[in-house]
């Protein structure tokens, strides 16, 4: 399966698992699993001869096949399942000639070719689920740890109040874990054999052909759908748009890092190692490397997701062009969501976190990150409009003065003659103000008990 990362940057954006399923040799052996299932299944029916399978089964092994050839003839014949049947009916031939005049029975180009896609994307899922469990485990983990951290909570990128760093974290896992269902709906509803023959009758077989597909189905281990799907393309479609919001989702966590991480935050941190994000002239850098990787994935999915999107449209029962695009698009699309997710799994294992500083960038600017704390407390004594003013006025004189809001406050006749020293003391303490963090902490991590059967 042919794909748009060089073997050079592949790394840098896909996990290995994922690059050794979307290889072009495995992506191959999937096809002749097909074709030895379908003379398997044709044997089981008595359409084929007695021996016929096991003789194509023995010749359906990628590595008895040269890539660049069957690639150089699929240039000529328009895809790669033609020269492909030639090559294995020639293999076959020299044991069985018999057998060879019964390879790829009643099938057609699209059956091999749709088919071998749906066990590279099972694969594919299956290593994503992996590593989703590994990256959800990690922030759950980490959310209990850090749920009464108190950090600051950024709209804009701007400090706008406190909240639990156990609730960022718990929410990332829970994002991350309505991803898992997305890809268990899809094992269920989204992957499915395609059999068809020519034009989707299975005219070939005569009457027998639904008793192939469903020995085909049984033997392959794909869900057997209603009728062939080969000019439908929306399994595939949302197949894409499942990994596009995966690594959507690992975007998000990563530029959440990547902010963490700038020398002017630095409250969380990438886990460190011998040569992991120095700079090739500066040996004071620590960069946001993983992080790097899954926005530089993230970029990438939606762009990928939109081709097979596009793909859709094709004409007829079987496409000239559209289904072309997708064969190089959809393996790259899984490689990169691989790879951002690959990146947050590390950040979940690993990420060092200094409550110290957060605590300090809680406390820099003077108390003002609890102004609302304030204003809420002395609305009930004046109102919310006059509240909101009084308050205001307060956080603007202690930036002019360069003071504290606290002494501010407290030297302010029209809020002391409401809220005293003691109860200011209060309200300009952090963790003092985090509403129902706790209880959506304890929502977000019972979520994640709620796993789906594989």
């Amino acid at each position: 399966m042919s794909t748009s990362l060089s073997p050079l940057l592949a790394p840098m954006l896909s996990s290995a698992a994922m690059r050794a399923l979307c290889d072009d040799r495995a992506y191959l052996q999937f096809m002749l699993d097909f074709e030895a299932a379908l003379a398997q299944s044709e044997s089981a029916a008595g359409i084929v001869p007695a021996g016929t399978a096991e003789a194509i089964a023995k010749a359906c092994k990628a590595d008895a096949f040269d890539l660049a050839s069957l690639a150089e003839a699929a240039t000529r014949s328009g895809n790669l399942a033609i020269p492909l049947v030639k090559a294995l009916t020639a293999e076959v031939a020299r044991t069985d000639k018999d057998a060879a005049r019964f390879v790829h029975w009643g099938a057609t180009s699209q059956d091999v070719i749709d088919t071998a896609t749906m066990l590279t994307l099972r694969a594919g899922i299956d290593a994503l689920l992996s590593d989703i469990d590994r990256a959800v485990t990690g922030f759950a983990r980490l959310a209990r740890q850090h749920r009464n951290t108190a950090v600051v909570a950024r709209t804009w990128l701007q400090h706008a109040l406190p909240m639990p760093f156990g609730l960022k974290l718990a929410e990332y896992a829970a994002s991350l874990h309505r991803s898992r269902g997305r890809l268990l709906h899809l094992k269920d509803h989204a992957l499915a054999l395609q059999f068809g023959g020519a034009a989707g009758t299975l005219a070939a077989l005569g009457n027998q052909g639904w008793i192939v597909a469903e020995k085909l189905s049984d033997i392959l281990q794909l869900p057997l759908p209603e009728a062939p799907w080969h000019s439908h393309r929306d399994r595939i479609a949302e197949t894409a748009s499942v990994f596009a919001i995966i690594a959507g989702t690992c975007g998000k966590i990563a530029r959440d890092v990547q902010l963490m991480m700038q020398t002017d935050v630095a409250e969380a941190f990438e886990p460190s190692g011998e040569g992991r994000g120095g700079s090739s002239t500066m040996p004071h850098k620590r960069n946001p490397v993983a992080a790097a990787s899954a926005i530089a994935a993230a970029t990438m999915a939606p762009n990928l997701a939109a081709t097979i999107f596009a793909a859709q449209v094709g004409d007829h029962e079987r496409s000239a062009g559209p289904w072309h695009a997708e064969w190089p698009t959809l393996p790259s699309l899984l490689l990169v969501t691989s790879g951002a997710l690959s990146a947050i799994v590390d950040i979940a294992e690993g990420l060092e976190v200094d409550t110290v500083r957060m605590r300090a960038n809680l406390d820099a600017t003077g108390g003002l990150i609890m102004a609302e704390a304030v204003a809420f407390a002395l609305a009930e004594k004046v109102g919310k409009q006059d509240a909101h003013h009084l308050v205001e006025a307060a956080s603007k004189k202690a930036v002019a003065e360069k003071a504290s809001l606290r002494s501010v406050l407290e030297n302010d006749p029209k809020i002391t003659a409401h809220l005293d020293a003691e109860r200011i003391a209060e309200l300009l303490e952090p963790m003092a103000y985090q509403g129902v963090s706790q209880t959506l902490i304890d929502r977000l991590l019972a979520s994640l008990e709620d796993k789906q059967d594989d």
